[in-house]
C-alpha cells in the first residue's frame, strides 16, 4: 500500500474540509494541528479550494493534505500542483483513475458496490472510498461487500459521526473514515477554530480511546508479590490470580515477581488500537522502547513501553481486547 495511504490508515480520520474563503485555510490548519490531526481532505467544490490547500501546505508542510470532490484530469493536476497529497472523487471515473495511477498518485475513488470494487481492482487499487458511507448501507453493507475482495480496503466517508466511528473502525479491512463533524460550515465561517480544536481532540481520543487498563508494582520475589496481591485481596476482595511473572489482583493491579522496568512498577495505558496509538504517540515527539515490544502468538503487536518514566513509574500501551 501507498505510504500516504499508510499514513492515513495511521490517523484513522480525516476531516473532510470544505472552505469558502481562503483566508480560513491557515487558521483551520492550526486548528487540525493543534487538536492532534494533522490532516485533511479540502473538498474541491469552492473556488477557494486549490488556495485553501496551497495556503495549508506552506503553512504546515507535514501537514497530509488531499483534494476531495476531484471529477476531472484537470482538477487533478491543480490540487497537486497546489500540495495535496493524495485524491478523492465521489464516484469511479475510469479515466481520473488511470490518469492518477498513472502519475504514481494515491486516488480513492467513491464505491458502492461490487462492481466499482471490481473496476478499482482492475485498475490497481487498494483502497476505496465508500461513499456515502450511511445512505448506502454503513458498515453492515461494507462487511458484505467485503468478503470476496480481501486485499480491498474501505475509507468510508457519508454519515461518519462520533456516535458511530467506532464500530467502523473495528472492523478490520476499514484503513480510515472521513468525516466532518470536527470542522463543519458553520465553525469555519464564524471563526470558531478553538472549537474546531477541541472537536479535533475529541475526536484523536475517540479513535485511540486512552483509558487506565492496570497499575503494576515492583516485587523483588515471588513470595513478596504473593502476599502483595493477597493483601489486596484480603482488605479489598479483589481475586488473586497468578501468572508466569506476575499475580494480578483484580483487574486493575498487577504484582510483578521480580523488578521489572520502572523504579515502582508500570503503568499501562489501553488503546483501541495500538498501531495508531504509536503513530500519534511520534507525531508527538514521545519516544518508544522498541526492545520492550511484546507480541501475541499471531505476530500482532499487542504492548510497548514509552522510553520516559512518569513519577518513578514506567508507561506502556497495551492493545485492548
Amino acid at each position: 500500500m501507498n505510504d500516504v495511504l499508510k499514513q492515513i490508515g495511521a490517523y484513522g480520520v480525516v476531516p473532510v474540509v470544505k472552505i469558502d474563503d481562503a483566508k480560513d485555510a491557515v487558521p483551520l490548519a492550526k486548528a487540525l494541528v493543534d487538536g492532534g490531526l494533522p490532516v485533511a481532505e479540502v473538498t474541491f467544490r469552492t473556488d477557494a479550494a486549490e488556495e485553501a490547500i496551497s495556503a495549508m501546505a506552506k503553512a504546515y508542510p507535514n501537514m497530509l493534505l488531499g483534494a476531495g470532490t476531484v471529477l476531472t484530469t484537470e482538477q487533478v493536476d491543480r490540487a497537486v500542483a497546489a500540495g495535496a497529497s493524495f485524491i478523492v472523487s465521489p464516484g469511479l471515473n475510469p479515466k481520473v483513475v488511470k490518469y492518477c495511477v498513472d502519475k504514481n498518485i494515491p486516488i480513492t475513488p467513491g464505491c458502492s458496490n461490487p462492481s466499482d470494487i471490481e473496476a478499482a481492482i482492475e485498475l490497481g487499487l487498494k483502497v476505496v472510498k465508500f461513499f456515502p458511507a450511511e445512505a448506502c448501507g454503513g458498515l453492515n453493507a461494507i462487511k458484505a461487500m467485503s468478503a470476496p475482495y480481501g486485499g480491498i480496503k474501505f475509507m468510508p466517508t457519508g454519515g461518519i459521526s462520533e456516535k458511530n466511528i467506532d464500530s467502523y473502525l473495528e472492523f478490520g479491512k476499514i484503513l480510515a473514515c472521513g468525516g466532518s463533524w470536527m470542522v463543519k460550515d458553520s465553525l469555519i465561517k464564524n471563526g470558531q477554530f478553538d472549537e474546531i480544536t477541541r472537536l479535533t481532540r475529541e475526536a484523536v481520543n475517540k479513535v485511540l480511546g486512552f483509558e487506565l487498563g492496570h497499575i503494576g508494582i515492583n516485587c523483588e520475589c515471588e513470595n513478596c508479590a504473593a502476599a502483595v496481591a493477597d493483601k489486596f485481596a484480603s482488605i479489598f476482595g479483589f481475586t488473586a490470580k497468578a501468572g508466569n511473572s506476575s499475580i494480578f489482583a483484580g483487574s486493575g493491579i498487577e504484582v510483578n515477581k521480580s523488578m521489572g522496568l520502572g523504579a515502582n512498577g508500570h503503568i499501562a495505558i489501553k488503546t483501541k488500537n495500538i498501531a495508531r496509538a504509536i503513530a500519534y504517540l511520534e507525531r508527538m515527539g514521545v519516544a518508544l522502547n522498541e526492545d520492550s515490544k511484546k507480541f501475541d502468538a499471531n505476530g500482532n503487536l499487542v504492548a510497548i513501553y514509552l522510553v520516559e518514566e512518569f513519577g518513578g513509574f514506567a508507561v506502556h500501551l497495551v492493545q485492548a481486547k
